[in-house]
């Protein structure tokens, strides 16, 4: 938003950030063109630089998660980027994030560099 690079806004924090915080930061960051391109596919009709801000901050960040495959179950990352965007964003923007987020999940937890499995990790 402010048109510098998140890692240099963070770095500029009078208090440092929970190191998962900064890592899922910068991920988004480092992968920022997949990250997008992603969110474009998924977001039919709707292209990236057309939706809420927080809606496409909050996408980035959840993408950014479910490309790791260590990252935190699919059903987590999909409810807190929900709820985070029923928070601070429009009325609509829950279902919105849920929808592109869900397929999103479908395409990146499913593909063949991820073992070709599903997330099946216990979400507890």
């Amino acid at each position: 938003m402010k048109g510098v690079p998140a890692a240099e806004v963070i770095g500029e924090l009078a208090v440092a950030p929970d190191p998962f915080a900064g890592a899922l930061v910068g991920a988004a960051e480092r992968h920022r063109s997949e990250v997008d391109e992603r969110i474009g596919r998924a977001s039919v009709g709707w292209p990236i630089d057309r939706m809420a801000v927080v809606d496409r901050l909050v996408l980035r960040l959840a993408v950014a998660e479910l490309l790791d495959p260590e990252g935190p179950p699919v059903a987590v990352v999909i409810d807190e980027a929900v709820e985070l965007a029923k928070t601070y964003s429009t009325d609509e923007s829950g279902g919105f994030v849920n929808g592109v987020l869900s397929s999103v999940a479908a395409e990146v937890r499913a593909r063949p560099d991820a073992g070709g499995r599903e997330d099946r990790r216990p979400s507890g």
